[in-house]
C-alpha cells in the first residue's frame, strides 16, 4: 500500500498542534459576543501566576486584541473596589458598540494619572486578580484561570518585585485570600492554564475535551 494522501484536515490538525495559542484564539473568536459586539475574555488567577504574560501572548495570537489591566483600575485603598470603574469606563461603552477609555492609577503617585484606550474589537481581554469575579462574569464569553497555588504565586511575585515590596505583598495576600474565599473564579473557568508550564488543561465548563495544549508561558 502506498503512502496515504494528506488532506487539508490533516494539515490543519498538524498546524494547530504546533500553534496552540492560535487554536485557542480561533475558538475565542468563534464564541458568541457577550458585551455588545465584543467577546470579553477574562484572565484570572493569583497575583504572580502568569496572567499578564499569558494575556499578552493571547492578545498577539488574536491579532493585537486590546487588553485591560485591572492593576490600572485598582488602588491602594481599594484593591478589589474597581468593579464600578470597570463597568462605567470599559464595559458599558463596549456594550454600546463604542471605543472605551479608562483612567489609570499610578501606584507611585497614589492617584489616577493618565488614561488607556480600549478600542472596540471582536475580542477584548481583561486580566488581573478577580477578572472573573461574580460582578464581571455576566459580561464574559470565556474565563481563563491561571492555575498556580497562592503560595507559589506569591513567591514568584516577591522574587520579581524584590524586598522593597515585601510589606505590600503581605497586605495583598490577605486581601486576595479574602476575595477568593468569598468570590472564587476558578470553578467558573472554561479554560485552565498551568501557571508553571503554560499547559492548557481540558475545559472545566461545558463540553469535555481530551486535547492538552502547551503555550510556553513562563511567568507574569
Amino acid at each position: 500500500m502506498g503512502p496515504r494522501a494528506v488532506d487539508a484536515r490533516d494539515t490543519r490538525d498538524a498546524r494547530d498542534a504546533r500553534d496552540p495559542l492560535g487554536l485557542l484564539a480561533a475558538e475565542l473568536r468563534a464564541l458568541p459576543p457577550s458585551c455588545g459586539p465584543v467577546r470579553l475574555v477574562a484572565v484570572d488567577g493569583h497575583a504572580g501566576s502568569g496572567k499578564t504574560t499569558f494575556a499578552g501572548r493571547l492578545s498577539a495570537a488574536l491579532g493585537g486584541a486590546p487588553v485591560v489591566h485591572l492593576d490600572d483600575l485598582a488602588t491602594h485603598d481599594e484593591p478589589f473596589g474597581w468593579t464600578g470603574r470597570l463597568r462605567a469606563q470599559v464595559l458599558e461603552p463596549l456594550a454600546a458598540g463604542r471605543d472605551a477609555e479608562y483612567r489609570v492609577y499610578d501606584w507611585t503617585l497614589r492617584r489616577f494619572a493618565g488614561t488607556a484606550a480600549v478600542p472596540l474589537a471582536p475580542v477584548v481581554l481583561v486580566e488581573g486578580v478577580g477578572a472573573g469575579r461574580r460582578a464581571v462574569r455576566p459580561w464574559l464569553s470565556r474565563l481563563v484561570w491561571m492555575e498556580l497555588d497562592a503560595a507559589a504565586a506569591r513567591r514568584r511575585g516577591e522574587e520579581r518585585d524584590g524586598p522593597g515590596l515585601a510589606e505590600f505583598w503581605a497586605g495583598w495576600a490577605l486581601a486576595e485570600s479574602a476575595h477568593f474565599a468569598a468570590d472564587p473564579s476558578c470553578p467558573h473557568a472554561g479554560t485552565v492554564v498551568d501557571g508553571v508550564t503554560g499547559r492548557i488543561a481540558p475545559s472545566t465548563v461545558g463540553e469535555s475535551s481530551t486535547t492538552i495544549l502547551t503555550c510556553g508561558v513562563t511567568g507574569n
